[in-house]
């Protein structure tokens, strides 16, 4: 019981983190920007977002919002802030 308690208390908070939006790996990061840039986007921010990743960009002077999973496959994406 005591191992269960110690893994939930070190657990909880990476996950809490995670989910509120935060900042992204430098690496990841910049797998994200050369993947949307490669289709055409500009991307302007990228951070976590419920367990994605979510990418701010630009394409023909429209924004979008773009969530990729943890193995950077577009989950949603093209969607139009506007």
């Amino acid at each position: 019981m005591k191992y269960l308690a110690l893994a939930a208390a070190l657990l909880l908070p990476a996950t809490a983190a995670l989910a509120s939006g935060g900042a992204v790996p430098a690496e990841t990061e910049a797998q994200i920007r050369t993947l949307l840039t490669d289709q055409g986007y500009e991307v302007r921010s990228v951070q976590t977002e419920d367990g994605m990743y979510e990418a701010y960009a630009l394409k023909d002077g429209q924004r979008f919002e773009i969530y990729l999973d943890s193995a950077l496959n577009i989950v949603r994406g093209a969607d139009s802030d506007d």
